[in-house]
């Protein structure tokens, strides 16, 4: 039987499940605004796996087992269809403040001219007034067609520029005067990026969100962000496996094959990926783990609320990680013949035009 279920099969109605987590049990993160940010939301990115129709019924389905926390951007290509389900959760009584809502800007919307439009634009989509947190997606102004080959490249890509950077920042922070968004963040970043950014903003980040999973455990980029005071929104948290072939490589690991996660996993009776989520939230960052299956989402959230992880299974996660990021970015590269390290700048600096 197929458990992935619409919108349209959900009759568009909301109906809080018996057997979901109660919305108050949930961590929060607090941010510096004194806001806090559900430690669990829903990613809402279907990869080349999903279509529109089925994350908006997950996140329909999510919001009726406890979810009230959601990922966006308008790069997923389903806003316009999330804000239907948006609609259907509020018609059952969960009141707008109650539901923590991010989307983010897409490459091809750094213009300074195009970041306000690109941000009214999703509230139109979701249906929305104002959103909580709004982030630049990715740092570089280069755009790849949806579903693009791992060797495609903009004809137009340009490197990491900071006068361009804090351009579209200034933007994003027009936004907050305008009241359309609450707080504004980063995504994809590295340190020297972030060095820069907080030493010219004048809205600082509230959030950064960044590719977390027990193999790529970025410490570094983690103590950096916590201790700047912007919260950790950590992405792939179960490593990815439905990631597109494009962002496939051959040395990738699998977290959830990982003997420590495995042997933790069937200690607590539960699967590998729920080991996985217990380990983000304990660890401190916000996680937005995706699934269009009921019992996969209602195990994720249950699993921030229920048979928390030891000291030594933290300590014992520690030890695993093996510096492998999934999410190599390759088609936003500027020049012929660079290889996916120019993107993060491993050596702490920039990397030069």
């Amino acid at each position: 039987m197929r458990e992935e279920r619409t919108l349209a099969e959900h009759n568009d109605q909301f109906a809080p499940a018996p057997d979901g987590v109660d919305p108050c049990r949930v961590p929060k993160r607090a941010l510096g605004t004194g806001a806090e940010i559900p430690a669990i939301g829903l990613g809402t990115f279907g990869s080349d796996k999903y279509d529109g129709e089925a994350v908006a019924g997950a996140v329909l389905g999510a919001a009726e087992v406890g979810y009230r926390h959601l990922d966006c951007a308008a790069v997923y290509g389903n806003e316009h269809l999330v804000g239907e389900s948006l609609q259907a959760i509020m018609r059952g009584g969960v009141r707008r403040e109650d539901i923590w809502v991010t989307s983010k800007l897409w490459n091809d919307k750094h213009n300074e001219r195009d970041v306000i439009p690109a941000c009214e634009q999703s509230l139109r989509d979701l249906q929305l007034g104002y959103l909580d947190l709004y982030l630049i997606h990715w740092p570089f102004p280069n755009y790849h067609p949806p579903g693009c080959d791992v060797g495609s490249r903009s004809a137009d890509a340009k490197p990491y520029i900071h006068e361009s950077y804090m351009r579209t920042w200034r933007q994003m922070e027009r936004l907050v005067e305008l009241g359309l968004v609450r707080h504004i963040g980063t995504s994809n970043m590295t340190i020297p990026k972030l060095k820069l950014l907080l030493r010219d903003a004048e809205v600082r980040p509230a959030c950064n969100q960044m590719e977390l999973h027990p193999h790529f455990q970025q410490p570094e980029l983690l103590r950096f962000v916590v201790e700047s005071g912007i919260v950790p929104v950590g992405f792939s948290p179960i490593g990815s496996p439905s990631r597109p072939e494009r962002d496939r490589t051959p040395e990738d690991t699998v977290d959830t094959e990982d003997p420590v996660i495995v042997g933790i996993a069937e200690r607590l009776g539960v699967h590998p990926a729920i080991a996985c989520v217990k380990w983000a939230v304990q660890r401190g960052q916000v996680t937005i783990p995706f699934s269009a299956k009921r019992h996969q989402y209602l195990a994720s959230l249950k699993a921030v609320v229920e048979d928390p992880l030891t000291n030594e299974d933290m300590q014992a996660i520690a030890g695993i990680d093996r510096n492998c990021r999934l999410i190599k970015g390759q088609v936003f590269l500027w020049k012929p013949g660079q290889s996916w390290e120019a993107l993060w700048d491993l050596d702490g600096d920039i990397t030069p035009p």
